[in-house]
Protein backbone atom coordinates (compact mmCIF):
# COMPACT_ATOMS: atom_id res chain seq x y z
CA UNK A 1 0.00 0.00 0.00
CA UNK A 2 1.34 3.52 -1.25
CA UNK A 3 2.33 5.70 1.63
CA UNK A 4 1.15 9.36 1.51
CA UNK A 5 4.20 10.95 0.63
CA UNK A 6 4.81 8.47 -2.69
CA UNK A 7 0.86 9.73 -2.65
CA UNK A 8 0.51 13.26 -2.34
CA UNK A 9 3.21 15.86 -3.72
CA UNK A 10 5.12 17.25 -1.25
CA UNK A 11 5.61 20.90 -1.20
CA UNK A 12 9.14 22.35 0.38
CA UNK A 13 8.02 25.62 2.33
CA UNK A 14 12.07 26.08 2.88
CA UNK A 15 12.47 26.91 -0.48
CA UNK A 16 9.67 29.81 -0.76
CA UNK A 17 10.79 31.65 2.24
CA UNK A 18 14.31 31.45 1.80
CA UNK A 19 14.53 32.19 -1.93
CA UNK A 20 12.96 34.90 -3.80
CA UNK A 21 9.82 34.73 -5.33
CA UNK A 22 10.56 35.61 -8.97
CA UNK A 23 13.30 33.04 -8.84
CA UNK A 24 12.47 29.49 -10.93
CA UNK A 25 12.77 26.94 -7.90
CA UNK A 26 10.15 29.43 -6.00
CA UNK A 27 8.06 29.43 -9.33
CA UNK A 28 7.82 26.04 -9.49
CA UNK A 29 7.00 24.77 -6.13
CA UNK A 30 4.06 27.30 -6.42
CA UNK A 31 2.60 25.72 -9.65
CA UNK A 32 3.21 22.08 -7.59
CA UNK A 33 1.35 23.61 -4.75
CA UNK A 34 -1.87 24.88 -6.70
CA UNK A 35 -1.52 21.61 -8.91
CA UNK A 36 -1.78 19.45 -6.16
CA UNK A 37 -4.64 21.35 -4.74
CA UNK A 38 -6.40 21.03 -7.98
CA UNK A 39 -5.70 17.47 -8.54
CA UNK A 40 -5.95 15.78 -5.43
CA UNK A 41 -7.50 18.62 -3.28
CA UNK A 42 -4.55 17.79 -0.89
CA UNK A 43 -1.03 18.30 -0.51
CA UNK A 44 1.90 17.41 2.27
CA UNK A 45 3.99 20.30 3.64
CA UNK A 46 7.86 20.19 4.59
CA UNK A 47 8.50 23.23 7.14
CA UNK A 48 11.44 23.46 9.17
CA UNK A 49 9.97 25.70 11.99
CA UNK A 50 7.81 23.21 12.85
CA UNK A 51 8.63 21.60 16.45
CA UNK A 52 8.20 17.80 16.80
CA UNK A 53 8.09 19.10 20.50
CA UNK A 54 5.36 21.60 20.13
CA UNK A 55 3.42 18.95 18.44
CA UNK A 56 3.49 16.89 21.39
CA UNK A 57 3.37 19.18 24.20
CA UNK A 58 -0.17 20.12 22.56
CA UNK A 59 -1.17 16.84 21.77
CA UNK A 60 -0.27 15.82 25.73
CA UNK A 61 -2.60 18.86 26.83
CA UNK A 62 -5.31 18.41 24.85
CA UNK A 63 -5.23 14.22 25.83
CA UNK A 64 -5.53 15.33 29.42
CA UNK A 65 -8.13 17.91 28.78
CA UNK A 66 -10.25 15.16 27.25
CA UNK A 67 -9.63 12.74 30.02
CA UNK A 68 -11.83 14.88 32.52
CA UNK A 69 -15.09 13.99 33.80
CA UNK A 70 -18.00 14.86 31.35
CA UNK A 71 -19.08 17.11 33.68
CA UNK A 72 -16.09 19.19 33.81
CA UNK A 73 -16.17 19.48 29.78
CA UNK A 74 -19.77 20.20 29.97
CA UNK A 75 -18.83 23.92 31.17
CA UNK A 76 -16.55 24.93 28.14
CA UNK A 77 -20.16 23.96 26.01
CA UNK A 78 -21.33 27.25 24.16
CA UNK A 79 -24.17 25.91 21.76
CA UNK A 80 -26.12 29.34 21.99
CA UNK A 81 -22.99 30.66 19.30
CA UNK A 82 -23.13 26.88 17.17
CA UNK A 83 -20.16 25.75 19.07
CA UNK A 84 -17.77 28.37 17.26
CA UNK A 85 -15.57 28.13 20.35
CA UNK A 86 -15.14 26.07 23.23
CA UNK A 87 -15.88 22.11 23.36
CA UNK A 88 -18.27 20.14 21.33
CA UNK A 89 -19.44 16.79 23.01
CA UNK A 90 -19.23 13.32 20.97
CA UNK A 91 -22.62 12.50 19.32
CA UNK A 92 -23.32 16.41 18.34
CA UNK A 93 -22.04 16.61 14.72
CA UNK A 94 -23.17 14.63 12.17
CA UNK A 95 -21.29 14.01 8.80
CA UNK A 96 -23.61 16.18 5.99
CA UNK A 97 -22.65 13.77 3.75
CA UNK A 98 -25.03 11.37 4.87
CA UNK A 99 -28.61 13.33 3.52
CA UNK A 100 -26.69 15.44 0.89
CA UNK A 101 -27.46 14.06 -2.51
CA UNK A 102 -24.36 15.08 -4.47
CA UNK A 103 -22.31 14.22 -1.70
CA UNK A 104 -23.84 10.64 -1.96
CA UNK A 105 -23.77 10.64 -5.54
CA UNK A 106 -20.34 11.02 -5.62
CA UNK A 107 -19.94 7.85 -2.90
CA UNK A 108 -21.99 6.13 -5.81
CA UNK A 109 -19.71 6.70 -8.47
CA UNK A 110 -16.74 5.45 -6.16
CA UNK A 111 -15.49 1.88 -7.22
CA UNK A 112 -16.94 -0.22 -4.04
CA UNK A 113 -13.73 -1.27 -2.77
CA UNK A 114 -12.75 2.49 -2.13
CA UNK A 115 -16.05 3.84 -0.87
CA UNK A 116 -15.88 5.31 3.12
CA UNK A 117 -17.08 3.60 5.50
CA UNK A 118 -21.62 3.52 5.44
CA UNK A 119 -22.25 7.03 6.96
CA UNK A 120 -25.97 6.40 5.38
CA UNK A 121 -27.66 6.00 9.22
CA UNK A 122 -26.80 9.48 9.49
CA UNK A 123 -25.26 9.03 12.90
CA UNK A 124 -23.92 11.80 14.83
CA UNK A 125 -20.08 11.18 15.29
CA UNK A 126 -18.48 10.20 18.39
CA UNK A 127 -15.59 12.26 18.20
CA UNK A 128 -15.44 15.57 20.74
CA UNK A 129 -14.15 19.09 19.55
CA UNK A 130 -12.10 22.28 21.30
CA UNK A 131 -12.31 25.29 18.67
CA UNK A 132 -9.94 27.92 19.71
CA UNK A 133 -10.66 30.84 17.64
CA UNK A 134 -6.99 32.58 16.53
CA UNK A 135 -8.01 34.98 14.37
CA UNK A 136 -7.45 39.02 14.40
CA UNK A 137 -10.51 40.78 15.02
CA UNK A 138 -11.90 42.90 12.64
CA UNK A 139 -11.55 46.90 13.08
CA UNK A 140 -15.24 47.19 11.51
CA UNK A 141 -18.23 45.92 12.93
CA UNK A 142 -18.85 42.64 11.20
CA UNK A 143 -22.20 41.27 10.34
CA UNK A 144 -21.40 37.90 11.92
CA UNK A 145 -20.67 38.37 16.04
CA UNK A 146 -21.35 34.72 16.39
CA UNK A 147 -18.46 33.37 14.25
CA UNK A 148 -15.75 36.16 16.12
CA UNK A 149 -16.47 35.38 19.67
CA UNK A 150 -14.57 35.22 22.65
CA UNK A 151 -11.75 32.20 23.03
CA UNK A 152 -13.25 29.75 26.03
CA UNK A 153 -10.34 28.97 28.76
CA UNK A 154 -10.69 25.78 30.31
CA UNK A 155 -10.71 26.07 34.65
CA UNK A 156 -9.18 22.59 35.43
CA UNK A 157 -6.13 22.74 37.60
CA UNK A 158 -3.08 21.76 35.37
CA UNK A 159 -4.41 22.07 32.71
CA UNK A 160 -5.80 25.86 32.94
CA UNK A 161 -2.09 28.15 33.45
CA UNK A 162 -0.73 26.22 30.45
CA UNK A 163 -3.85 26.01 27.65
CA UNK A 164 -3.20 29.58 26.24
CA UNK A 165 0.53 29.46 25.81
CA UNK A 166 0.31 25.91 24.48
CA UNK A 167 -2.80 26.57 22.02
CA UNK A 168 -0.93 29.39 20.67
CA UNK A 169 2.16 28.11 20.49
CA UNK A 170 1.28 25.03 18.25
CA UNK A 171 -1.61 27.15 16.35
CA UNK A 172 0.19 29.64 15.25
CA UNK A 173 3.02 27.11 14.00
CA UNK A 174 0.38 25.80 11.75
CA UNK A 175 -1.18 28.91 10.77
CA UNK A 176 1.73 30.56 9.71
CA UNK A 177 2.37 27.03 7.49
CA UNK A 178 -0.83 27.35 5.63
CA UNK A 179 -1.10 31.11 4.96
CA UNK A 180 2.54 30.58 3.00
CA UNK A 181 0.68 27.84 1.04
CA UNK A 182 -2.18 30.49 0.19
CA UNK A 183 0.39 32.52 -0.93
CA UNK A 184 2.18 29.91 -2.72
CA UNK A 185 -1.25 28.58 -4.38
CA UNK A 186 -2.19 31.86 -5.41
CA UNK A 187 1.12 32.56 -7.18
CA UNK A 188 0.30 28.98 -8.88
CA UNK A 189 -3.38 29.74 -9.88
CA UNK A 190 -1.90 33.27 -11.65
CA UNK A 191 -3.19 35.45 -8.70
CA UNK A 192 -1.45 38.19 -6.71
CA UNK A 193 0.97 36.58 -3.97
CA UNK A 194 -1.05 38.32 -0.88
CA UNK A 195 -5.00 37.35 -2.76
CA UNK A 196 -5.81 34.41 -0.82
CA UNK A 197 -4.08 35.45 2.36
CA UNK A 198 -5.51 39.10 2.94
CA UNK A 199 -9.10 37.69 1.46
CA UNK A 200 -8.67 35.95 4.76
CA UNK A 201 -6.89 39.19 7.10
CA UNK A 202 -9.83 38.68 9.99
CA UNK A 203 -10.74 35.01 9.04
CA UNK A 204 -12.12 33.64 12.38
CA UNK A 205 -9.24 31.02 12.00
CA UNK A 206 -9.94 27.91 14.55
CA UNK A 207 -7.40 25.59 15.90
CA UNK A 208 -9.62 22.91 16.17
CA UNK A 209 -8.32 19.31 17.64
CA UNK A 210 -11.17 16.65 17.75
CA UNK A 211 -11.02 13.59 20.21
CA UNK A 212 -12.04 10.50 20.19
CA UNK A 213 -12.26 7.86 23.42
CA UNK A 214 -10.34 4.82 22.13
CA UNK A 215 -11.65 2.52 24.61
CA UNK A 216 -15.28 3.92 24.24
CA UNK A 217 -15.02 3.49 20.62
CA UNK A 218 -12.24 1.57 19.45
CA UNK A 219 -13.40 -1.21 17.41
CA UNK A 220 -12.66 -1.99 14.04
CA UNK A 221 -14.58 -0.21 11.48
CA UNK A 222 -16.22 2.55 14.32
CA UNK A 223 -16.61 5.83 12.24
CA UNK A 224 -14.99 8.84 14.14
CA UNK A 225 -15.54 11.63 11.89
CA UNK A 226 -18.13 10.60 8.63
CA UNK A 227 -17.06 11.33 4.83
CA UNK A 228 -17.21 15.19 4.44
CA UNK A 229 -15.75 17.80 3.44
CA UNK A 230 -14.32 21.34 5.54
CA UNK A 231 -16.38 24.39 5.30
CA UNK A 232 -13.54 26.72 5.31
CA UNK A 233 -10.71 27.61 3.03
CA UNK A 234 -7.65 25.43 3.85
CA UNK A 235 -7.21 23.14 6.58
CA UNK A 236 -3.89 22.26 8.23
CA UNK A 237 -3.07 19.14 10.47
CA UNK A 238 -0.19 18.15 12.28
CA UNK A 239 1.06 14.11 13.20
CA UNK A 240 -1.32 12.43 15.08
CA UNK A 241 -0.41 9.40 17.32
CA UNK A 242 -3.24 7.18 15.88
CA UNK A 243 -3.50 6.37 12.15
CA UNK A 244 -6.98 6.43 10.98
CA UNK A 245 -7.33 9.55 8.31
CA UNK A 246 -8.60 9.01 5.23
CA UNK A 247 -8.49 10.87 2.38
CA UNK A 248 -9.67 11.01 -1.64
CA UNK A 249 -8.11 12.00 -4.68
CA UNK A 250 -10.33 13.41 -7.26
CA UNK A 251 -7.80 12.59 -9.44
CA UNK A 252 -8.18 8.59 -9.26
CA UNK A 253 -11.48 8.42 -6.58
CA UNK A 254 -8.54 6.39 -4.72
CA UNK A 255 -8.79 6.65 -0.77
CA UNK A 256 -5.37 7.16 0.43
CA UNK A 257 -5.00 6.41 4.26
CA UNK A 258 -2.64 9.10 5.46
CA UNK A 259 0.50 8.23 6.99
CA UNK A 260 3.22 10.96 7.85
CA UNK A 261 6.60 10.00 7.25
CA UNK A 262 8.13 8.75 10.75
CA UNK A 263 10.26 11.56 11.77
CA UNK A 264 10.90 14.75 10.02
CA UNK A 265 8.69 18.62 10.40
CA UNK A 266 5.47 17.56 8.26
CA UNK A 267 1.98 19.01 7.87
CA UNK A 268 -1.12 18.07 5.84
CA UNK A 269 -3.23 20.96 4.00
CA UNK A 270 -6.83 20.10 2.69
CA UNK A 271 -8.98 22.18 0.58
CA UNK A 272 -11.99 23.58 2.05
CA UNK A 273 -15.34 24.71 0.96
CA UNK A 274 -14.38 28.56 0.47
CA UNK A 275 -11.43 27.51 -1.43
CA UNK A 276 -13.71 25.40 -3.95
CA UNK A 277 -16.13 28.26 -3.92
CA UNK A 278 -13.16 31.28 -4.66
CA UNK A 279 -12.20 28.90 -7.65
CA UNK A 280 -15.08 27.88 -9.38
CA UNK A 281 -14.49 24.54 -8.74
CA UNK A 282 -10.76 24.64 -9.98
CA UNK A 283 -10.14 23.28 -6.57
CA UNK A 284 -12.25 21.08 -5.11
CA UNK A 285 -13.26 20.54 -0.93
CA UNK A 286 -11.01 17.51 -0.93
CA UNK A 287 -13.74 14.68 1.19
CA UNK A 288 -12.03 12.50 4.57
CA UNK A 289 -13.21 10.33 6.56
CA UNK A 290 -11.63 9.53 10.50
CA UNK A 291 -11.91 5.72 11.26
CA UNK A 292 -10.58 3.02 13.43
CA UNK A 293 -8.76 0.63 11.35
CA UNK A 294 -6.11 -2.22 11.67
CA UNK A 295 -3.02 0.55 11.96
CA UNK A 296 -5.10 2.30 14.70
CA UNK A 297 -5.56 -0.78 16.95
CA UNK A 298 -2.03 -1.79 16.15
CA UNK A 299 -0.87 1.72 17.71
CA UNK A 300 -3.19 1.58 20.42
CA UNK A 301 -1.79 -1.50 21.71
CA UNK A 302 1.57 -0.45 21.17
CA UNK A 303 0.83 2.48 23.18
CA UNK A 304 -0.32 0.76 26.28
CA UNK A 305 2.83 -0.98 26.22
CA UNK A 306 5.18 2.10 25.94
CA UNK A 307 3.00 4.71 27.48
CA UNK A 308 1.08 3.14 30.42
CA UNK A 309 -1.22 5.60 32.42
CA UNK A 310 -1.49 8.05 29.52
CA UNK A 311 -5.34 8.30 28.40
CA UNK A 312 -6.23 6.21 25.04
CA UNK A 313 -7.49 9.08 23.09
CA UNK A 314 -7.15 10.23 19.37
CA UNK A 315 -6.53 13.48 18.65
CA UNK A 316 -6.03 15.04 15.61
CA UNK A 317 -4.23 18.76 15.78
CA UNK A 318 -6.57 20.32 13.36
CA UNK A 319 -6.33 23.84 12.89
CA UNK A 320 -8.95 25.40 10.04
CA UNK A 321 -8.44 28.74 8.04
CA UNK A 322 -10.89 30.70 7.33
CA UNK A 323 -11.69 33.51 4.70
CA UNK A 324 -12.85 36.23 6.53
CA UNK A 325 -16.33 36.45 7.44
CA UNK A 326 -17.42 40.27 5.65
CA UNK A 327 -15.64 38.97 2.55
CA UNK A 328 -17.55 38.82 -0.45
CA UNK A 329 -17.46 35.38 -1.64
CA UNK A 330 -17.74 35.04 -5.83
CA UNK A 331 -15.91 33.35 -8.34
CA UNK A 332 -12.66 34.68 -9.75
CA UNK A 333 -13.84 34.29 -13.90
CA UNK A 334 -10.75 32.76 -15.41
CA UNK A 335 -9.96 30.17 -12.68
CA UNK A 336 -14.29 29.59 -13.61
CA UNK A 337 -12.98 28.87 -16.76
CA UNK A 338 -10.66 26.79 -16.24
CA UNK A 339 -12.62 24.80 -13.86
CA UNK A 340 -15.31 24.32 -16.63
CA UNK A 341 -12.43 23.16 -18.94
CA UNK A 342 -11.44 20.56 -16.10
CA UNK A 343 -14.42 19.64 -15.08
CA UNK A 344 -16.44 18.82 -18.44
CA UNK A 345 -15.53 14.77 -18.00
CA UNK A 346 -17.04 14.85 -14.28
CA UNK A 347 -20.31 14.64 -14.56
CA UNK A 348 -21.03 14.24 -10.11
CA UNK A 349 -19.60 18.42 -10.27
CA UNK A 350 -20.95 19.48 -13.48
CA UNK A 351 -24.08 21.05 -12.03
CA UNK A 352 -22.35 22.73 -9.11
CA UNK A 353 -23.67 26.64 -8.80
CA UNK A 354 -21.37 29.35 -6.55
CA UNK A 355 -23.68 32.34 -5.80
CA UNK A 356 -22.03 35.23 -4.55
CA UNK A 357 -22.40 35.28 -0.79
CA UNK A 358 -20.43 36.87 1.86
CA UNK A 359 -18.33 34.03 3.66
CA UNK A 360 -20.57 34.21 7.04
CA UNK A 361 -23.55 33.35 5.41
CA UNK A 362 -21.24 30.53 3.42
CA UNK A 363 -20.11 29.15 6.97
CA UNK A 364 -24.02 29.61 8.45
CA UNK A 365 -25.29 27.25 5.56
CA UNK A 366 -22.75 24.86 6.45
CA UNK A 367 -23.37 24.92 9.76
CA UNK A 368 -27.18 24.05 9.68
CA UNK A 369 -26.15 20.99 7.72
CA UNK A 370 -23.52 19.07 10.17
CA UNK A 371 -27.00 19.85 12.84
CA UNK A 372 -24.57 22.75 14.84
CA UNK A 373 -27.00 25.55 13.98
CA UNK A 374 -30.59 25.66 14.20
Amino acid sequence: MSTLSESLPVIDLDVFLSQPAQSVRVQEECSKAADALITYGALLVHDSRVSEEDNDTFLDLIEDYFAQPIEDLQKDERPEIHYQVGVTLENTEKPKCAVDEPCLDIIADLDPAERPLDISGHHPDPKCRFFWKMGVPPPYETEYPALNAPNVVPQAPGISEKWESTMEKWGHSMKNAVENIAEMTAIGLGLPRDFIKDAGKYGPHLLGPTASDLVKYGQKDTILAGFHTDLNCLTIHGRSRYPGLNIWARNTGKRIPVRFPPTGRYLLVQAGKQIEHLTGGLIKAGFHEVVVNEATLQVVERRKESHTGRPNIRISSTFFWHLSSDYELVPIPKLSERANAFNSSQTAYQSTVYERMKVGQQVQNELKHIALMA
